[in-house]
C-alpha cells in the first residue's frame, strides 16, 4: 500500500524520455516519479469538491525513471507509474484507475475524504467519511510521528444551521501531525456560533448576518483569549503588537492611535481562527465576529481582506466555498480572463491554489467569472526541485503503511515549523503527512576514520564563530520600515482602549501639535528588519549577532574560549580584516574569513586537524548557500538573517514530494499541463485593448494566450536564456538576473541491504584532508572540503538503509564531472575507514544527482554573490507589465528554501489579484462614530401617576439568601489574621541564568556599545539601540567562562530545587489550610452569630479567597 501523495511503481507503465539530468557515457540519473490521477465523480450541487482527497489511484505518467545503479553499464529505466498520454493528462479524461473492471486502489489517502457511491442532488450537506473515529496521533517505534489514514466529515443541513467544523487535536498539531477523525465533531474553535461555509451557494447574495462577539468564546477569560491571539500572530510571521508596514500604509489615514490597538486585537483574533483549524476556510462572517462592538465591522473587514490577500489565512489545501452556481444568472458576459503559471513547483502550485481562493468570492461579488488558471510544467511531474525518487527495491520497508521508499534528490529538510512557517499548516494541519524530527547529535570523523574529540570540536567551533562574527561586521545595515504599535499592556490582558475619536495617525504625524498628556508613544515608529539570528539550514547552527564588539582583542577572546596562547602573545593583539575587506569592490566572505584564520595562527597554535575542522564548517556554510564561501558576498551573504523559523528540523516520511502533490490535488486538481516546455513569451506592457496581453509558445507547438503570466522558473533557467522574451526584459530586470548567484549542491545516495552505522544517529560529518597533506594554508582545503562532508541517515524517512552524502562547494561541481564508478569507489573507501573494522559492502542501489545538467533547473538554489546588491531579491520579485515573478530567488526573507518558494507564490498571487481587482477599498469613515442614545423626557403627569401607584418589589429567593457582605468580610479577616493567605500553587521556577546575568551586565554592555557607537559615528551623543545591547549581552554570556556563569547557574538550580520541594508539599499545605479555615469560620460564627439567623448558610459558604481564586473569571 502506498500513500495517496506518494507515487507508485506500475509494471504497465510506459517509459518517458529523461528530463532532469543530462545523459553521459557514465549513465546520469534521469528524474522519475509518477502522478496519481483522480477518479472523477459528478459532484453534488452542494458539495465542496475535495476530489484530491478521495480514495484514488489512477495511473498517470509522471516521469521517467532511473537511478544509477552501481555496476550497471548504462542507465536503467524504472517503470513509471502510469500509462496516460500527454493529451489525457491535459483534457481531464477519467483516470485509468480501472483495470479489467476492478479499481486499482493501492491505499487510502492520508486525507481520505470518503464519499458514498451515490450522492443525492437534493441533499444540502457536505458528506463526511464513514467508519469509526481514528485514534489520536501516535509515535511508532522508530520515533516517526504518524497520522492515521482517514479524515473528515463536513456536515450541514441548512444555511441557518450551525455547521460542525473539523476537530483537530491542537496538542498533537504542535509537535506532530494532528489526529483526525472520520466522525464530524465540534470545531476546535467552538466559539464560532455561525458556520464556516455559511456563505454557501444557497444563501449567497443575502445580507451577511454579521454579529459582534460571535467568534469570541464566551467561557474564556480575556487574558487567555489574548494569549491565544498573540500566539496566533507570532505563528503567522506577524508582530502581534504592531502593524505590518503594509498595514501601516493602508490604515494610517483612516484610524486613530487608540484604534490601532483595536485593529490589532481583531487581526490577531482572525489569525487565531485560522491557526486553530487550517483545514477549514475562515469566512468574512467569522472574521467580523471577532469584533466586540459593531462600530468596528469595517476594521474587521479590512483586516480579513488584507490577511487573505497576503496569504496569512485561507492558503494551502483548504476547500473554498463554491458560490458560483447561485450567481450564475448574474455573471456578466465579459470574456473570461486567463492566468498562466509557468512551473508546477512549490511556488507555482502555491500561487495557483491561492489565486483560486482569492478569486472564488471576489469575482462572484462583482458578477464575473473567476479567471481560468493553467499551470505549464516542463517535467512530467510536479515538485520542481522537490523530488522524491522511488527506490528500486520497495520490499522490507520500515515505513508506515501507505508510504513508499524514496530518496530526496532535492529539498530534504523542513527547517522548523514554529513562528510562521506556512509548511506547518500545509504539512501538519492539512495534509497530515508524518515526519521525523532530527536530533542535533552530529559526530565528526577525521579523514583517517578516527572520531574527533568532542572537546576539540567545540573549541574549534567557538573559534570559527568568532571569525564569522568579526567578518559579519561588514554586513549591510538592516532595512528599516515604518510601522505603528498598539498598547502592549492593554493587549496582553485582552482589553481595548477607550475610543473617543480624534486625529488619525497621518494627521498626528503631519501635525506639530503636542501629543496628549497620557500618550505613551509617538504616532509611528521605525522597525528594523531583524539583524541577528541563527544560520540553521546547514547541519550545524551558527549564532550571528549585530551586537558583537569587534574591538575585543582576539587574544582575549580565544583565551576566554579556552585556547592556550602562543608564548609572548600580547593580550591586546587582535585581527585586522580591513585590508582584505576593502581590497576589492566585491569582497567575499571566504577570503575575509580565511585571512582572519591565518591571522589567528599567529595567536594560537593551530594544527592541521584544527584546519580540517575549520574547513568542515566552511563546507557547512557552502551547503547552506550552495556555493563556495569564496563566492559569497561579504556584506550581504546573510541578508535573510533573523527570519528563521523555530522548532526542530525534520524530514518527511515517504518523501517531501507528497507536499507539492497535495497542493496539486487537494481539495481538487489544478489544471497542470505536463511536458509543456516554454520556448518564448511575447507580451505587451500596455493595455492590449482586444486580445490577450501574453502569448506563450511551447516547444511542442502549443500556444497559450493569457492576461497575466506568473513565471516561477528557477533563476538558473533565466540565466541560461532558454526562454526568449519579446520584447526583451528591461535592463533593470536583466541586470539583477545576472548579478544574483545561483549555486549548486549535489548528493550521492547510497542504499544498502543492512545498516552498518548507528541507526539512531541522524547525521555524521567527515573531515577532508588538504590537497597537500598536513597543510596549514586555507587555500589548500578549498577544492576538497565539501566532498561527502556530511551524511544524512535516512532509514526512518526512506524506509530502507539509506545514506545521503552531500557534495558542497567546489565538490558539487566535482560530482558533475566525475564518473559514477569513481564517486562510489571513493565514498565506499571513506566509509570503510570510518567504520573499520566493520566491512562496508558496495551499495545495492546508488543515485547521483547532477542538478546543473538539468535543463529545467540549471543548479540548486540562489545565493548572494559578490556583485549582488542590497534589495536585489525584491527587484527580482518586481513584476514587469503582465509578467509576474515567483520562486525562492524572489523571496529575500527566506531564499533557498521550500517555504520561501511557497511564500513567493502567495505574494505573486496577491500581486496578480490586486492588478485585476484593484487595491483594498477603505470605506470612509472606516470606524463609525460613537452615538450617544438619550432617553426621551417622561411626561410629568405620567411620572406623577407612577409615583402614586404602589410599587411591588419582587425579590428572588437567591437574593434573600445572600450573606451579608460585611459579615463575610469579617470572617475572612479572622482567617487571614490567624493563618494568612491560602497557599498558591507553585509554578515553574521562573529563574533563568541568562536573565540574571543580563541584570548584572546590562549597564556594562550598554556603556561598551555606546562607546562603540560614538566611535563609529563620531557623534559624542550617539547611543546604541536596545537591540544592540541585548545582542552584546547575549554574546558576552555565550563567551563567558565557566567561572563567570557558575553563580547564575547555581542560583537557577537552587530556585528549581526550591520549586520542586514546594510542589511536593503543596497538596498537604492546602489541605491543612482548608481545615484550619473551616475551623476558624465555625469558631467565629459561634462567637459572633450573624444577623438574621443565617448560621447554616454562613457555615456552608466559601469565598474566592478560601477557594484559592480557582473560579474562572467571567468576561465583561
Amino acid at each position: 500500500m502506498y500513500s495517496t501523495f506518494a507515487s507508485t511503481a506500475d509494471t504497465d507503465a510506459l517509459e518517458d524520455h529523461p528530463f532532469l539530468f543530462a545523459q553521459t557515457e557514465d549513465g546520469i540519473l534521469s528524474e522519475s516519479i509518477s502522478h496519481e490521477s483522480v477518479r472523477l465523480k459528478a459532484p453534488s450541487p452542494h458539495m465542496v469538491s475535495m476530489s484530491g482527497l478521495n480514495n484514488f489511484y489512477g495511473h498517470f505518467s509522471e516521469s521517467t525513471p532511473s537511478s544509477v545503479h552501481y555496476g550497471d553499464t548504462q542507465e536503467l529505466s524504472e517503470a513509471s507509474a502510469g500509462n496516460f498520454s500527454g493529451r489525457e493528462e491535459r483534457d481531464g479524461s477519467t483516470s485509468s484507475g480501472y483495470m479489467n473492471g476492478h479499481e486499482r486502489s493501492f491505499a487510502p489517502s492520508p486525507l481520505n475524504f470518503a464519499q458514498s457511491a451515490q450522492m443525492s442532488a437534493s441533499t444540502d450537506a457536505f458528506t463526511g467519511g464513514s467508519g469509526s473515529a481514528r485514534s489520536a496521533s501516535k509515535t511508532n517505534a522508530n520515533g516517526v510521528s504518524k497520522v492515521p489514514n482517514g479524515i473528515i466529515g463536513l456536515k450541514a443541513t441548512t444555511a441557518s444551521s450551525r455547521y460542525q467544523d473539523l476537530e483537530i487535536n491542537r496538542k498533537d498539531l504542535s509537535g506532530s501531525p494532528g489526529a483526525f477523525s472520520h466522525n464530524s465533531k465540534s470545531s476546535s474553535t467552538p466559539e464560532v456560533s455561525s458556520a464556516r461555509f455559511r456563505n454557501s451557494a444557497k444563501d449567497y447574495g443575502k445580507p451577511p448576518g454579521f454579529r459582534a462577539n460571535s467568534s469570541i468564546p464566551a467561557d474564556m477569560s480575556w487574558p487567555e483569549f489574548a494569549r491565544q491571539c498573540i500566539l496566533a500572530a507570532e505563528n503567522s510571521r506577524l508582530n502581534p503588537f504592531a502593524l505590518h508596514h503594509e498595514e501601516y500604509k493602508l490604515l494610517r489615514e483612516h484610524i486613530t492611535q487608540a484604534q490601532v490597538t483595536t485593529y490589532l486585537n481583531i487581526r490577531n483574533a482572525i489569525l487565531r481562527l485560522w491557526t486553530r483549524n487550517p483545514l477549514v476556510y475562515v469566512t468574512m462572517e467569522e472574521a467580523v465576529g471577532c469584533v466586540r462592538d459593531k462600530r468596528y465591522f469595517g476594521l474587521a473587514r479590512v483586516a480579513y481582506l488584507w490577511l487573505m490577500r497576503n496569504g496569512y489565512i485561507n492558503f494551502g489545501c483548504v476547500a473554498v466555498p463554491n458560490m458560483h452556481d447561485s450567481v450564475r444568472s448574474k455573471i456578466k458576459t465579459n470574456p473570461r480572463r486567463t492566468i498562466l503559471i509557468i512551473g508546477a513547483g512549490m511556488s507555482g502550485l502555491g500561487c495557483a491554489r491561492h489565486l483560486e481562493g482569492l478569486f472564488a468570492s471576489q469575482c462572484t461579488e462583482q458578477g464575473e467569472q473567476p479567471p481560468k488558471l493553467i499551470v505549464l510544467e516542463a517535467r512530467p511531474r510536479v515538485g520542481g526541485r522537490v523530488y522524491s525518487h522511488p527506490l528500486r527495491n520497495q520490499s522490507s520497508s520500515t515505513l508506515p503503511n501507505g508510504h513508499r521508499c524514496t530518496a530526496e534528490m532535492g529539498a530534504q529538510i523542513v527547517t522548523g515549523y514554529e513562528h510562521g512557517n506556512p509548511m506547518n499548516a500545509v504539512i501538519r494541519g492539512q495534509l497530515g503527512i508524518p515526519y521525523h524530527g532530527l536530533r542535533d547529535n552530529t559526530i565528526l570523523y577525521d579523514h583517517d576514520g578516527t572520531i574527533v574529540e568532542k572537546s576539540r570540536d567545540i573549541l574549534v567551533e567557538k573559534l570559527y564563530n568568532d571569525v564569522l562574527e568579526r567578518a559579519s561586521v561588514y554586513r549591510n545595515k538592516p532595512a528599516v520600515f515604518r510601522t505603528l504599535e498598539g498598547d502592549r499592556n492593554i493587549m496582553l490582558f485582552g482589553r481595548e482602549l477607550a475610543d473617543n475619536g480624534g486625529a488619525t495617525i497621518s494627521e498626528l504625524e503631519n501635525s506639530s501639535a503636542p501629543l496628549p498628556a497620557d500618550a505613551k508613544t509617538t504616532a509611528s515608529v521605525t522597525e528594523e528588519k531583524p539583524s541577528s539570528g541563527v544560520e540553521k539550514l546547514a547541519g550545524r547552527a551558527y549564532q550571528l549577532s549585530s551586537g558583537f564588539d569587534p574591538n575585543i582583542p582576539a587574544a582575549e577572546s580565544v583565551k576566554n574560549m579556552g585556547w592556550p596562547l602562543r608564548p609572548n602573545t600580547n593580550m591586546s593583539q587582535s585581527l585586522d580584516l580591513d585590508p582584505i575587506a576593502k581590497s576589492s569592490d566585491y569582497p567575499t566572505l571566504g577570503q575575509t574569513m580565511d585571512d582572519g584564520i591565518n591571522q589567528y595562527q599567529a595567536i594560537v597554535d593551530l594544527k592541521p586537524k584544527d584546519l580540517r575542522l575549520l574547513n568542515w564548517h566552511h563546507a557547512n556554510l557552502e551547503y547552506a548557500n550552495a556555493v563556495s564561501v569564496n563566492q559569497l558576498s561579504l556584506s550581504g551573504w546573510d541578508q535573510d538573517i533573523g527570519n528563521e523559523f523555530e522548532g526542530e528540523h525534520s524530514e518527511i516520511v515517504g518523501g517531501y514530494q507528497q507536499v507539492p502533490r497535495g497542493l496539486w490535488q487537494c481539495p481538487d486538481k489544478l489544471d497542470v499541463r505536463f511536458k509543456t516546455i516554454v520556448k518564448s513569451i511575447r507580451y505587451k506592457t500596455q493595455s492590449p485593448g482586444k486580445g490577450k496581453a501574453v502569448k506563450v509558445e511551447c516547444t511542442n507547438g502549443e500556444v497559450f494566450e493569457a492576461d497575466h503570466i506568473v513565471l516561477t522558473t528557477p533563476l538558473g533557467v533565466l540565466k541560461s536564456g532558454s526562454i526568449t522574451f519579446e520584447p526583451s526584459l528591461p535592463d533593470w530586470k536583466q541586470d539583477v538576473i545576472e548579478r544574483m548567484g545561483f549555486g549548486l549542491l549535489n548528493k550521492v545516495i547510497l542504499v544498502y541491504e543492512k545498516a552498518f552505522w548507528e541507526a539512531d544517529r541522524d547525521m555524521f560529518g567527515l573531515l577532508n584532508e588538504a590537497e597537500y597533506q598536513g597543510s596549514l594554508e586555507q587555500r589548500d582545503y578549498t577544492s576538497r572540503r565539501g566532498r561527502f562532508y556530511l551524511f544524512w541517515n535516512c532509514i526512518k524517512t526512506s524506509g530502507r538503509p539509506t545514506l545521503v552524502a552531500l557534495m558542497a562547494g567546489d565538490a558539487a561541481h566535482y560530482a558533475e564531472a566525475t564518473p559514477n564508478d569513481d564517486l562510489i569507489k571513493e565514498v565506499t573507501g571513506r566509509l570503510n575507514k570510518m567504520f573499520a573494522p566493520t566491512p562496508v559492502p558496495l551499495p545495492s542501489e546508488t543515485i547521483i544527482t547532477r542538478w546543473n545538467k538539468d535543463p529545467f533547473a540549471r543548479g540548486s538554489y540562489s545565493y548572494v554573490g559578490p556583485k549582488t546588491q542590497t534589495g536585489d531579491y525584491d527587484v527580482m520579485a518586481r513584476p514587469h507589465g503582465p509578467i509576474h515573478f515567483a520562486g525562492e530567488a524572489t523571496c529575500g526573507t527566506h531564499p533557498a528554501t521550500v517555504h520561501g518558494a511557497y511564500l513567493s507564490g502567495l505574494r505573486a498571487a496577491s500581486e496578480v489579484f490586486e492588478h485585476i481587482t484593484g487595491p483594498i477599498k477603505i470605506p470612509s469613515p472606516l470606524v463609525e462614530k460613537k452615538v450617544k442614545i438619550e432617553q426621551p423626557p417622561t411626561p410629568s403627569g405620567l411620572a406623577f401617576k407612577h409615583r402614586l401607584e404602589p410599587q411591588s418589589v419582587t425579590q428572588s429567593p437567591n437574593a434573600r439568601r445572600l450573606p451579608d457582605e460585611d459579615y463575610e468580610a469579617s470572617i475572612i479577616g479572622a482567617i487571614l489574621t490567624e493563618i494568612g493567605e491560602r497557599p498558591i500553587k507553585p509554578g515553574r521556577a521562573g529563574v533563568n541564568p541568562f536573565l540574571l546575568f543580563t541584570k548584572d551586565y546590562w549597564h556594562i554592555c550598554k556603556k561598551e556599545c555606546d562607546d562603540a557607537r560614538r566611535k563609529a559615528t563620531g557623534d559624542p551623543n550617539a547611543k546604541a539601540a536596545k537591540q544592540e545591547v541585548r545582542l552584546a549581552v547575549g554574546l558576552k554570556w555565550r563567551t563567558a567562562s565557566v567561572a563567570v556563569r557558575k553563580p547564575y547557574d547555581d542560583i537557577t538550580q537552587n530556585a528549581r530545587d526550591n520549586a520542586t520541594a514546594n510542589a511536593a508539599t503543596f497538596k498537604d499545605r492546602v489541605a491543612q489550610w482548608d481545615s484550619d479555615a473551616t475551623r476558624i469560620r465555625e469558631v467565629y460564627i459561634q462567637a459572633h452569630p450573624p444577623p438574621g439567623g443565617m448560621e447554616s448558610l454562613m457555615l456552608s459558604s466559601h469565598t474566592a479567597i478560601e477557594l484559592g481564586g480557582g473560579k474562572r473569571l467571567r468576561r465583561i
